[in-house]
């Protein structure tokens, strides 16, 4: 028998309560009133001097309850406030007292950890106002009287997911208001697993985002009271919400971070402390410029250190690094500054204030190479001693290509002198080992570690793929087979029979494909690339996402060997487009699919720059056309500037079909350092590379996203075997383990998962009539289960190329007919289920399902509200932004399109969207950097509040009973509402008491029915 709840949340207030550095249990503190007075004593005690001895009034507290209801209307906007001031948080109160005057009150000091004023409680089975009376917050975490950690528990027999959806579910209702609206943290468990994310109060948050604890060792801790020990101690708790979040500024979201990062930035710290420098092993795609940047920022605690240098490679990466360090660093203590001109870096360098620079290795050898000549000026010598005697810490993002050991050798004989040495830290998710050193240069270091020193933290691409924190590899090798490549070696008498026996297969196919592209043929021809293009455009449609339809599909990158290569694909497929050789099943999904965009460096080739430039000046008119945009070749700087923007759809503005990119061709190009989540495929057309440019590139795929993207996916145009052998020699090397570690299924083994669930399904319910017969609790909840089990293995097969639509039922045994049958009869079975478990206390374990599983390979055709949202966020300024979007005439009128269309099946919600649109396009810069989704649940709830409020009055019943009851209430409930009869027959109505209950419970019902449950429906 599994453990209940209510003992669960016993022993996690035990664990929590006991120890050196215990939180306090407040079991007196239920209710919203509660909590508020508890905060305000909390406001009174730390602040007795500001005060002057003058306790808060009442008045005084309603000052401050507006001002923090307003600093919490969205987990973006409290966690911005929640950074406070040099990490102190205040908030001004204007005295009752004129005589007073204004004070400022000490809120929370997050430099005050374990100590000074901060206060730490627990209180379990909070009740929010106006909730149902089934709305019990399990655990939740006070600092100084803040909820800024809130834990639901479920037992052993449910999934932790449960537990995560109950808190979406309690966002969507919006419970989490108040104080309540503070929340930094959620975490959810069943015991046994243990997770946590950071909050966001309107209910949108991702679960491939739930982090998975570990400890130093990467060794996971899932057990809830083992991971109260290590995460929700004191002070690791208030370090978590306090000095390991990050606030991405651009994105409007709070970030928490994972295990992993932290501790790499423990080990940093405890290695800066003894003065000893080394490098951080964290695989691509696992955040490494989020640690780092919180790296450099710690850094700059130490009083030795001068400032904090972050060096990168490349002008295009420049922007991207600098600019994902000012969206942290804005609502942060730290003032990052990149350097647009190495003037401004050497103005930098030579300052006195204590700061994180961003910038170039170009830029700073160039301050170097002016600084090392032996004849300067008397103020130049001057300026030399004083940058010679700079402190400096350098944190190195990609540090095995970004500083050559010449470079670092360099720079340390400039700053280095006895007892005073510069600090270096490394990130890189690709080290060089010994086995894949770099050539002998003198004595120079070979590997990652003779040039930057000991490895301080490990987190390989295996041990993240397990967490979660990255997708595994899906790989594909196009191109002849084994047996093709050997009858090409015979009939060009390459090899003889006995030779081709004992020859590797790479051997054969390298031998093979050089002596046909001796002669301009294989893989040089317009036939081929042509192939290529059919694949990718015709054949791909799982690997872009059309299913999800527009605004929702993923990107794609086409690398090729050279300019030459990229711009010939360009033409062609702009050719084939214009040939309509689309396939037609493509363009019903997506009709202007694809949109392709193609970017390479200018000067790469000086002979071909004439060339090159003509070609671009095409494709950047082409770009213009599609964007309508105005760049020329002078700005071809702004265009990758864009162009990474677009494909990173990280900007609100981006989460639009029209604002959105489909494929881009490339050569070198954003294969490494570049984030797009949504990118979800690679395409090569090019020969093997290194294992660690193979591991970069790969990895520009496998970024979390969301539900449905479940692997990077590789596809190889060239070389076969040469591929199969370097990748799975990469992903050994990179994985500590074996390629499996890290490779999707191949297709056999998804079929076959795919193929075992349809007949289970179909041995419970051999057809969507026969569920219709199922009664029992468990029967049900089997097929519950077993019809969710379906849908997951038809969603990760659509991916695969074998996956035909058409041939389902020969493939599986189940026609699309007769899936979207079952799919109807799982509704009814769920609906029926609830029915049956409603009221039980202890339902029958064996019956426990998901019962808020979203469908996965269902594609509605219903306008998406999700969608809707989006489209208006888009057009909400943000403050800092300086483009200026105007909403054209075209774009008002899809709006209006798609809210019209949405109005169809949901008429309430639509009605407030619409208004909401109105308000936007009037005046967007009221709504400046608010939350759409926010605005409109604002105003479905007063809506549903003033009529709850003239129900309440008609009848004689309590706001608040009515207001939960509605808030849960679904069709076919019983209605438990008890009124005030006294009250209603005071007031001249002559119904008697039973009369009066009964029409009361009707009237409730329809109310409910028909004004309260449509402005539930999103």
């Amino acid at each position: 028998m599994s453990t209940p709840e209510k003992i669960l949340e016993q022993n996690l207030i035990a664990q929590l309560t006991t120890g050196v550095s215990q939180w306090t249990y407040r079991p007196d503190i239920k209710t919203e009133e509660q909590l508020w007075e508890n905060f305000r004593e909390k406001l009174n005690r730390n602040n007795i001097a500001v005060l002057n001895g003058v306790k808060i009034t009442d008045s005084e507290m309603e000052q401050i309850k507006n001002r923090l209801l307003q600093e919490s209307v969205t987990s973006y906007k409290a966690a911005c406030w929640l950074t406070g001031e040099h990490r102190i948080v205040q908030i001004p109160l204007v005295r009752e007292d004129a005589s007073l005057g204004t004070v400022y009150l000490q809120v929370l000091n997050n430099r005050e950890i374990a100590g000074g004023n901060s206060s730490y409680e627990v209180i379990n089975q909070f009740s929010p106002d106006g909730a149902d009376r089934d709305r019990r917050f399990d655990v939740t975490l006070l600092i100084n009287g803040l909820p800024l950690i809130h834990i639901e528990l479920k037992n052993p027999d449910h999934p932790f997911m449960d537990a995560f959806r109950q808190i979406k579910k309690y966002c969507r209702e919006g419970q989490f208001k108040g104080l309540f609206g503070f929340v930094q943290m959620f975490v959810v468990s069943n015991g046994i697993e243990t997770r946590y994310i950071a909050a966001n109060k309107n209910g949108e948050m991702n679960e491939k985002f739930l982090s998975r604890w570990v400890d130093e060792k990467n060794e996971p801790v899932d057990d809830y009271l083992s991971f109260a020990k290590d995460v929700l101690n004191i002070p690791a708790a208030h370090l978590m919400v306090g000095n390991y979040s990050v606030i991405d500024q651009e994105k409007r979201k709070l970030i928490l971070l994972r295990p992993y990062q932290i501790h790499a930035i423990d080990k940093i710290k405890e290695a800066s402390r003894k003065q000893e420098s080394g490098f951080v092993w964290h695989t691509t795609g696992s955040g490494k410029t989020l640690t780092s940047y919180t790296v450099t920022k710690n850094l700059l605690d130490i009083p030795a250190i001068d400032k904090t240098i972050f060096l990168i490679d490349r002008k295009d990466l420049d922007q991207q690094t600098s600019n994902d360090f000012q969206s942290y660093a804005e609502n942060d203590d730290v003032d990052i500054e990149d350097t647009a001109r190495t003037s401004v870096l050497e103005d930098k360098l030579l300052n006195d204030s204590r700061i994180a620079i961003v910038t170039t290795i170009q830029k700073f050898q160039n301050i170097l190479r002016k600084y090392s000549k032996d004849q300067l000026s008397p103020q130049l010598e001057k300026a030399r001693q004083k940058l010679k005697n700079k402190h400096l810490a350098f944190v190195i993002d990609e540090c095995h290509r970004t500083v050559t050991p010449e470079t670092k050798r360099e720079i340390e004989r400039f700053f280095d002198k006895p007892g005073k040495k510069s600090l270096w830290y490394g990130f890189t998710g690709t080290p060089i080992f010994d086995k894949n050193k770099k050539a002998a240069k003198g004595d120079l270091p070979r590997t990652t570690e003779q040039q930057f020193g000991p490895l301080l933290h490990t987190y390989t691409i295996k041990e993240a793929i397990k967490d979660g924190a990255v997708l595994g590899f899906q790989i594909q090798s196009l191109g002849h087979s084994e047996e093709q490549i050997r009858q090409l070696a015979l009939d060009n008498k390459l090899f003889t029979e006995e030779e081709l026996t004992n020859k590797p297969q790479d051997e054969i196919e390298t031998a093979v494909i050089n002596h046909y592209e001796r002669n301009g043929e294989f893989y040089g021809t317009d036939e081929h690339k042509n192939q290529v293009i059919d694949y990718i455009i015709n054949k791909s449609e799982g690997k872009f996402g059309l299913n999800a339809g527009e605004g929702n599909t993923y990107e794609a990158i086409l690398t090729c060997s050279s300019i030459a290569e990229a711009q010939r694909y360009y033409q062609l497929i702009k050719a084939f487009k214009d040939n309509g050789k689309i396939d037609k099943r493509i363009i019903q999904k997506l009709p202007d699919f694809p949109k392709v965009a193609i970017t390479y460096t200018l000067g790469e080739n000086d002979e071909s720059a004439e060339v090159n430039q003509k070609h671009m000046q095409q494709s950047l008119e082409d770009y213009n056309r599609m964007f309508k945009k105005n760049y020329g070749l002078e700005d071809i700087a702004a265009y990758n500037a864009d162009l990474n923007k677009r494909l990173a759809r990280k900007l609100p503005i981006y989460s639009v079909r029209d604002e959105q990119l489909d494929l881009v061709i490339v050569v070198d190009r954003l294969l490494t350092g570049f984030d797009a989540p949504c990118l979800s495929t690679i395409f090569l057309d090019r020969a093997p590379m290194k294992p660690q440019h193979l591991i970069q590139a790969f990895s520009r795929t496998n970024r979390l996203f969301d539900k449905t993207k479940r692997y990077g996916q590789i596809c190889t145009m060239q070389y076969p075997a040469n591929y199969a052998k370097k990748i799975d020699e990469a992903l050994v090397l990179y994985s500590l383990g074996s390629s499996g570690d890290v490779s999707a299924p191949d297709w056999k083994t998804t079929k076959g998962k795919l193929k075992a669930a349809v007949k289970q399904l179909r041995n419970i319910a051999q057809t969507s009539k026969d569920v219709l017969a199922l009664s029992d609790e468990k029967e049900l909840a089997d097929f519950i289960s077993a019809f969710q089990a379906v849908d997951r293995y038809l969603a990760s097969a659509r991916v695969y190329d074998e996956f035909q639509e058409k041939e389902i039922q020969k493939q599986f045994g189940i026609s699309s007919e007769e899936f979207e049958q079952y799919c109807g009869a799982y509704q009814n079975a769920l609906e029926k289920l609830r029915g049956i478990q409603k009221g039980k206390d202890n339902p029958d374990p064996v019956s426990l399902v998901e019962f808020d599983y979203e469908l996965e390979s269902i594609r509605t055709t219903e306008v998406n509200y999700k969608y809707l949202i989006t489209l208006i966020q888009s057009h909400i300024p943000v403050s800092g932004d300086t483009e200026t979007r105007n909403i054209s005439e075209e774009e008002d009128k899809k709006i209006c399109a798609y809210i019209n269309e949405y109005k169809k099946s949901n008429p309430h919600i639509g009605q407030i969207v619409e208004q909401v649109w109105f308000e936007v396009r009037m005046n967007p810069m009221k709504f400046e950097d608010q939350d759409a989704w926010t605005i409109v649940q604002e105003r479905v709830q007063e809506i549903i509040s003033k009529e709850i409020s003239e129900f309440s009055r008609k009848w004689f019943v309590s706001e608040q009973e009515v207001g939960a009851e509605a808030m849960s209430w679904k069709a076919g409930d019983s209605v438990h509402l008890t009124g005030d009869y006294k009250e209603y027959k005071s007031s001249g109505n002559s119904l008697s008491k039973l009369r009066y209950m009964s029409e009361l419970r009707k009237a409730a019902e329809s109310f409910f029915k028909e004004t309260v449950v449509p402005f539930r429906k999103f």
